[in-house]
């Protein structure tokens, strides 16, 4: 079977789950189309993919190139990118959605509203079908692009159940199915097991003489629909600043490794000082999976799927700062636990800080209050302060309270095993 999958272009949460999917799919031909930041992390991680296509405007000349490569496949497969499930409808080809956020999207229109205007939506092409749905918000068009999808795949997390019920009770005719944690299985069993493949980042220690690292700060992809890496940065930026004083102010870290998709290619660098070290890397998905797998300590950017796979490593990592809006629901949803009770968050630096109920206005103001705090020396003082004492109370944590911290979480966002989940999808079609 020829399988075109697809993720939306919002940071590395989608495409890494995009290919954890592949990954489940072998015997296949498995292509992946996209752009943008979905592409890189495809392109880092190429061994998931027979071919891989990088579109650089999907909707110029190069949709002549998405329509021939949706018209020669026999199943398509997008992780949240509402207009790949579109396109293959448009196209009549049988389509997969899956979805790690489904109780995150927001909706001003009742899903029986957007529901009829799927019922409604044009078929004659791509354009026609899009300027349909218009009236509705990003936010929206994935949901509808779950009511127009023939599967959805739809990743457990706690509010997520009730939002099932509701596209039941709209009438919602496609098959709805739940599943536990959308990672790379396999790549993660490699992890557990030490093994590795070719050499590790510039500096890595021989295999057997311990970790390379003593501590790995995941930033994520970070790049989204307002993020970039050379603008709306201050995120990074702040992180920036504060790197060198998390070497003053913690000794016991000699060895830190920042990884994440703003340290590719020529962002990559090592700081040395004093005999200690600091690399900037972007690792391919599975030499990241080892690195969390051997290295003590880890801080992380709050997102699903890396948490999902520190967690499934036996590992319970510590959040930093939220860098969207899609954290802060991260974290409100998951503020029970022992995870999101010792969360960084910027919060802790402007108490009683309004934030927008909006992903985009929510995020701007994130943006906002970066700014502020690595400019304003005194909100730096508070953010770094308040942020060791996050760090001194997750490095206190004994080993019992970690793997009741990884048990908690397991419990909270366990579900049907994907790969059971898709193949059945799959040896239905």
């Amino acid at each position: 079977m020829r399988i075109l999958l697809g993720a939306q272009n919002c940071g590395f949460g989608p495409a890494s789950v995009l290919v954890a999917v592949s990954r489940l799919l072998p015997g296949h031909e498995r292509v992946f189309v996209g752009d943008g930041v979905a592409a890189a992390f495809a392109r880092r991680n190429s061994d998931a993919f027979g071919a891989i296509h990088e579109l650089t405007d999907p909707y110029g000349q190069q949709s002549v190139l998405l329509d021939r490569l949706l018209a020669g496949s026999d199943q398509i497969v997008s992780v949240m990118d509402a207009d790949l499930v579109l396109r293959a409808v448009v196209a009549r080809r049988p389509v997969v959605l899956v979805d790690c956020l489904f109780g995150f999207w927001r909706h001003r229109h009742s899903l029986t509203r957007i529901r009829r205007l799927c019922a409604d939506m044009p078929r004659t092409s791509f354009p026609a079908a899009r300027r349909h749905l218009d009236c509705l918000s990003p936010h929206e068009r994935v949901l509808a692009a779950h009511l127009l999808a023939d599967h959805s795949v739809v990743q457990n997390f706690p509010g997520v159940s009730r939002r099932m019920a509701e596209f039941t009770d709209a009438g919602a005719g496609g098959a709805m199915h739940l599943t536990g944690p959308l990672v790379d299985l396999e790549g993660l069993r490699e992890a557990r097991e030490g093994k590795r493949e070719g050499s590790g980042p510039a500096g890595s220690r021989p295999e057997g003489s311990g970790p390379d690292y003593d501590l790995l700060i995941n930033t994520g992809g970070f790049k989204n629909f307002l993020l970039d890496f050379d603008t709306n940065n201050d995120y990074l930026r702040l992180i920036d600043r504060w790197i060198p004083d998390l070497l003053r102010d913690w000794p016991r870290f000699t060895r830190v490794l920042v990884c994440g998709g703003p340290y590719a290619g020529h962002r990559e660098s090592t700081l040395r000082s004093a005999g200690r070290r600091v690399d900037r890397r972007h690792l391919p998905q599975r030499e990241l999976l080892r690195q969390v797998a051997a290295t003590p300590h880890c801080l992380l950017a709050p997102g699903l799927s890396a948490l999902h796979e520190a967690t499934l490593l036996g590992r319970l990592p510590l959040a930093l700062h939220e860098q969207h809006y899609a954290h802060v629901f991260t974290l409100r949803h998951l503020a029970g636990t022992l995870f999101g009770h010792q969360a960084g968050r910027f919060a802790d630096v402007l108490p009683g800080h309004a934030l927008p109920e909006d992903d985009l206005a929510g995020t701007e103001a994130l943006v906002a209050v970066a700014g502020r705090i690595r400019e304003d020396d005194s909100l730096y003082a508070r953010f770094r302060d308040t942020f060791n004492e996050r760090i001194e109370r997750y490095l206190c944590l004994t080993p019992e309270q970690r793997h009741g911290g990884v048990a908690e979480l397991r419990r909270l966002l366990d579900g049907p095993p994907a790969p059971a989940v898709i193949a059945a999808i799959l040896a239905a079609r």
